[in-house]
């Protein structure tokens, strides 16, 4: 199910997440620049203009991906981002999440309060059954996100995803609508 075009989809105390529009361009750049040496070598967010219009587009039209800005409720400051990609229908209602803070919101709890919205509104109107963390071992900060939003680690696959130049390996986190209601 497509989620609507603007505004806010979820709000907690601190953040909601909404939709990405071609129109945050600006401050999501701005904030990637500023965030260059919190997201290395994890991490490479769009920090140009055509950039950010092609990784917005693609997150815009593409059914198989959903993103969502995770933004102070005071002020509406961009403080990071959350994007369920490889969504599967079907038998299998699943997507993977990949997320990152901005250097000004990092350590805050934002991002774990802007995470559990996304859970939240993937196990609802998504209407997805699963949905899975692919994370570098050494990227503590990705771990523990995981980790304190209720995933599961699965595993650990050894050179699973292409960063930085080399392929890398990955810890396996997952969570499902069953263990987030305690069923």
């Amino acid at each position: 199910m497509p989620h609507p075009p603007s505004g806010r989809l979820a709000t907690g105390p601190r953040v909601a997440i909404r939709p990405f529009t071609l129109e945050d361009g600006p401050e999501f750049t701005a904030r990637a620049g500023e965030s260059r040496d919190l997201h290395r070598p994890w991490l490479f967010p769009p920090d140009s203009d055509k950039a950010y219009a092609d990784y917005a587009g693609s997150l815009i039209e593409d059914p198989a991906r959903a993103g969502f800005l995770v933004c102070e409720k005071d002020g509406g400051a961009i403080a990071g981002f959350i994007n369920i990609n490889n969504i599967v229908r079907g038998g299998f209602q699943s997507g993977a999440l990949g997320y990152g803070a901005f250097a000004h919101a990092a350590g805050r709890g934002l991002m774990r309060e802007g995470l559990e919205l996304v859970i939240g509104y993937a196990f609802g109107p998504l209407g997805l059954h699963r949905l899975e963390i692919n994370a570098q071992p050494g990227n503590a900060a990705s771990v523990a996100l995981a980790r304190g939003a209720g995933f599961r680690r699965e595993g650990f696959s050894p050179k699973m995803i292409f960063v930085d130049g080399a392929w890398r390996d990955h810890e396996r986190w997952a969570l499902t609508a069953e263990m987030r209601s305690g069923h």
